[in-house]
C-alpha cells in the first residue's frame, strides 16, 4: 500500500495563484496552544499501533488505519501529520517531536525502539508504562479529591447553621424572655463570631486553593514539608518518582540507548522534583568522570540505598536491565501498599473531621433548643 504525497505546486494549483503561509506571530501562537493528549488516549493509542505493528504492517500504514473515522479530531490529525512526515523521510521519533504533543520521555523511547528494530515493543512498553501512571494517578485522586469535596460541603453546611439557622434560635428565645447561660450561651458567641469573620475565612480559603492550583512552586514548597511531616507520604511519593524514572531508564536501556542517555531522558519523567536535577548530574558524573553507576547515584541523588545497592550487583554481574526490572516490580509492589495504607489514613481523618463538623452543627443548631425547652415552657407559663 503506497501513500500519496502532496507537492507544495500542488497544493498552489488547488487553491489558486495564492498561497497560504502562517507568520511566525501566528505559528507561535499556534505552537503555545497545543496540549499533550491525555494519558488514557496515549496508552488507547499505542497499544493500536503496537498491535498492528506486530502484524507486520508498517508505520505509516499503522498511522493511517488508526486514524481513519476517529471521534477525536486533533488526534486524527496529528497522526496523519507524523504520516506525511514519515513518508517524506522524517524519523519516526522526530516525527513524533515535531507535533509537541508527546514528551521526551515518549520520544526518547519511540526513538529507541525505531533505532533497535523493535518500534512495536517500544509502543507497548509506553502502553504499559502509561497505564501504570494512570492507574496511580486515579488512586491518588480518589484519596485526596474526594475527601477533599466532603470536608467543603460540611463546612459549608457548618457555616449555614451558624449563620442562617442559630440566629433564628437566638431570636425566638430572646422572644419569650429566655436567658442563655451555659453551653447555649457559648453555641450563641460561636454563632455571633462565626457571623463575623466567615467571609473573610472564605476568601482566604479560595485565595489559598487558587494560589496552590496555579502555582507549580508553592505545590512542590507544601508537599515537600508534609513529606519531611508525615512519613507515609514520604515513602509513597518518593516509590512513586523511584517507580517512573527507574521503570524509563529499564525500557530506553533494554531498547539499545546508552546508560547516561537513558538517565537523562527517564529525568524528564520526574520534573519538577529535586530527582530531576539529581539524575541528570548523576548522569553527567558517570559518563565524564568514570564513577560507577551506583557510586554517581549513591553521591548525587536521594534514591533508596537498595536502588544503590542493586545497580551495583548489575554493574558487577552485567545483569542490569534484570535489576532495573527487579526493582520497578517492587516498588511497584511498594507503592501499591503505600497507596492502600495513605487511602485507608486520609479516610480516617476524613471521617474525624466529619464527624467533628456534623457535631457542631448539632451543637449549634438544637442542642440551644434543647437546653431552653424548660425556661421557654415556664415563660410560656
Amino acid at each position: 500500500m503506497t501513500s500519496t504525497t502532496t507537492s507544495p505546486a500542488a497544493t498552489e494549483a488547488r487553491f489558486g495563484s495564492k498561497t497560504v503561509r502562517e507568520t511566525p506571530t501566528a505559528t507561535s501562537k499556534k505552537e503555545a496552544k497545543v496540549k499533550p493528549f491525555s494519558k488514557k488516549v496515549l496508552v488507547d493509542l499505542f497499544r493500536g499501533l503496537g498491535s498492528m505493528l506486530r502484524a507486520q504492517i508498517n508505520t505509516a500504514d499503522a498511522l493511517k488505519y488508526y486514524s481513519n473515522d476517529l471521534p477525536d479530531k486533533a488526534l486524527s490529525g496529528t497522526l496523519l501529520q507524523i504520516r506525511e512526515d514519515i513518508a517524506k523521510g522524517m524519523n519516526v521519533h522526530e516525527a513524533f517531536r515535531r507535533t509537541g504533543r508527546f514528551n521526551d520521555t515518549i520520544v526518547g523511547l519511540i526513538q529507541a525502539g525505531s533505532d533497535a528494530g523493535q518500534l512495536h515493543h517500544a509502543f507497548n512498553s509506553l502502553a504499559a508504562r502509561l497505564k501504570s501512571e494512570l492507574h496511580f494517578s486515579k488512586q491518588l485522586k480518589k484519596a485526596t479529591v474526594t475527601p477533599c469535596v466532603i470536608i467543603c460541603v460540611l463546612v459549608g453546611a457548618f457555616i449555614t447553621s451558624q449563620v442562617k439557622i442559630v440566629p433564628q434560635v437566638e431570636e425566638m428565645l430572646s422572644g419569650v424572655g429566655a436567658k442563655p447561660d451555659g453551653i447555649t450561651a457559648l453555641s450563641f458567641k460561636v454563632s455571633h463570631f462565626t457571623q463575623s469573620v466567615w467571609p473573610v475565612f472564605v476568601a482566604i480559603l479560595v485565595g489559598i486553593a487558587l494560589v496552590i492550583y496555579r502555582s507549580g512552586h508553592v505545590q512542590s514548597l507544601i508537599l515537600g514539608l508534609a513529606m519531611s511531616r508525615w512519613r507515609l507520604l514520604r515513602q509513597l511519593i518518593m516509590s512513586l518518582r523511584q517507580l517512573t524514572f527507574l521503570s524509563t531508564i529499564k525500557l530506553l536501556h533494554s531498547n539499545g540507548i546508552n546508560l547516561a542517555k537513558s538517565i537523562r531522558v527517564s529525568a524528564n519523567s520526574v520534573r519538577n522534583t529535586p530527582l530531576y536535577d539529581e539524575l541528570r548530574t548523576a548522569a553527567d558524573k558517570y559518563e565524564h568522570s568514570g564513577v560507577p553507576l551506583s557510586t554517581a547515584f549513591a553521591k548525587y541523588t536521594s534514591v533508596d540505598s537498595q536502588v544503590t545497592h542493586m545497580l551495583s550487583i548489575g554493574e558487577k554481574s552485567a545483569s542490569l536491565d534484570s535489576q532495573l526490572e527487579m526493582l520497578s516490580e517492587m516498588y511497584e509492589e511498594d507503592a501499591q501498599n503505600y497507596m492502600a495504607a495513605f487511602a485507608a489514613t486520609i479516610s480516617f481523618i476524613v471521617l474525624i473531621i466529619a464527624v467533628s463538623l456534623i457535631a457542631a452543627v448539632f451543637i449549634g443548631t438544637f442542642l440551644p433548643i434543647f437546653m431552653m425547652g424548660p425556661k421557654m415552657m415556664q415563660s410560656g407559663i
